[in-house]
């Protein structure tokens, strides 16, 4: 088995330790978040998963950072993740859902190397996920079934995110998108583009794991 440098290793442990006190999570979480880690560490090498500088810093930027969306739609068990990529933030909340009943992450990435890489992580993991390796333009929403929340992160501007997402909200769902320090920015320009901007109920709140940062949730009207 390949290790890390010794370095990277100690970066990762110092890392892993911030993530975990910013959102704590249970031992067995934990276990399946190593799991994850340690895939992608592998994979990592063979796709472009993640930019290889963030590695380092892959518990708080990446695993923290998408570990702290459930807590903002509690209710929620059936997820839609629109363009998953590495599984940020959808692999890892089916990991937090991982062994509750009804619980399923719809982890949609039309890149066919890194959904073959989210299938490897699910399966690894015992994640509560489904892979669909297609363009979320492609899903037929009601080929899912019941839906309580839809996420995506570096996905597409606002508006277009909004759009793609709109089956599942107009259906009930909450809509949780991290939009990092630019998203009052973001917002003002959602205005610019009725009938968007009159749908929507928008809360702000900040991350967790950086203030400056902002999550919005995101309800019909």
């Amino acid at each position: 088995m390949n290790r890390p440098p010794a370095d990277l290793a100690t970066q990762l442990a110092q890392d892993r330790r911030t993530a975990l006190r910013l959102v704590p999570v249970s031992r067995e979480t934990e276990e399946r978040l190593d799991a994850f880690v340690a895939l992608l560490g592998r994979w990592r090498h063979k796709t472009n998963l993640i930019a290889e500088s963030t590695f380092p810093s892959v518990w708080t930027r990446h695993i923290a950072d998408s570990a702290q969306l459930p807590a903002l739609a509690p209710e929620a068990k059936r997820w839609v993740d629109m363009g998953s990529g590495a599984g940020f933030p959808g692999l890892v909340i089916a990991i937090a859902l991982a062994g509750i009943p009804g619980a399923i992450v719809h982890c949609v990435e039309s890149d066919r190397k890194k959904a073959t890489f989210l299938r490897e992580a699910a399966r690894a993991t015992g994640a509560a996920a489904i892979i669909h390796p297609e363009r979320v333009e492609a899903i037929e929403p009601e080929s899912l079934g019941p839906v309580d929340a839809v996420t995506a992160r570096a996905f597409a501007p606002l508006p277009l995110t909004l759009k793609l997402a709109r089956p599942w909200i107009e259906r009930g769902a909450t809509a949780v998108f991290p939009r990092g320090e630019s998203a009052k920015d973001q917002i003002a320009a959602l205005a610019q583009t009725p009938p968007e901007a009159w749908a929507y109920a928008i809360e702000t709140m900040s991350s967790v794991v950086d203030p400056k940062a902002a999550i919005l949730r995101i309800r019909q009207r």
